[in-house]
């Protein structure tokens, strides 16, 4: 990788992103998920909203493969995601309530990357990937414990197999992104956006905990 800095990648996103990474954990809607104050409707919420992301991002992805250990069958979430809602909502699921503004936001500049600048698409995938890698399997506990679910079901979304595979899948992601052949501006966008796709969740996670507020009749 062809920057400067001699930093790989992988290590530039985690410690330029982190700070925006802990509010995202901490905002909105994961907030409310992660202390069991969210309801099963609001879950089915943020993963109508999830879906139309993932959506984006893997058409994007598939027409613009990156190295295999940054695109691999085992990352592909969209699938998993759609059976989960299948399961927790109803095979209707789709166009059931439209979705937040963040995420109609996010689609688009994904669908603009993939137009324009591919190699950016990169840092949405770390964020989303790496992210769901880390997270999973605890956000997964937490899912059954709140919603009463017995064995994988519904859970699909953070299934990406034994912890043996799990960790290979984040050790190979990361070496992927260090073996990028960018040069240093290209590195500083791509770590720009990472950071500019965080901002994107974070509106995403306020704006899903106020219509889970309004289901609840909590007011604004």
């Amino acid at each position: 990788m062809n920057i400067a800095t001699g930093a790989g990648l992988a290590v530039r996103l985690k410690e330029e992103t982190r700070q925006l990474h802990t509010q995202a954990e901490r905002s909105g809607v994961m907030a409310d998920l992660l202390h069991g104050r969210l309801d099963l409707d609001s879950y089915c919420d943020l993963l109508r909203n999830l879906q139309a992301i993932y959506a984006a991002l893997e058409k994007g992805l598939d027409r613009h493969p990156p190295d295999t250990r940054l695109w691999r069958p085992e990352l592909r979430r969209l699938a998993a995601l759609e059976q989960d809602l299948d399961r927790l909502h109803s095979p209707t699921w789709h166009g059931n309530e439209p979705l937040t503004p963040a995420t109609a936001a996010y689609v688009a500049r994904l669908q603009s990357l993939a137009q324009v600048e591919p190699t950016r698409l990169l840092a949405h995938a770390y964020l989303r990937y790496l992210g769901d890698l880390h997270g999973g399997q605890m956000l997964a506990r937490v899912i059954r414990q709140r919603f009463g679910l017995e064995g994988p079901e519904g859970t699909a979304f953070y299934a990406f197999g034994e912890p043996a595979q799990v960790d290979a899948l984040k050790r190979d992601f990361r070496a992927g992104l260090d073996a990028l052949d960018l040069t240093e501006q290209q590195a500083d966008a791509l770590v720009a956006e990472a950071c500019e796709a965080f901002r994107l969740h974070l509106q995403l996670f306020e704006e899903l905990q106020a219509r889970a507020r309004q289901r609840r009749g909590d007011g604004p």
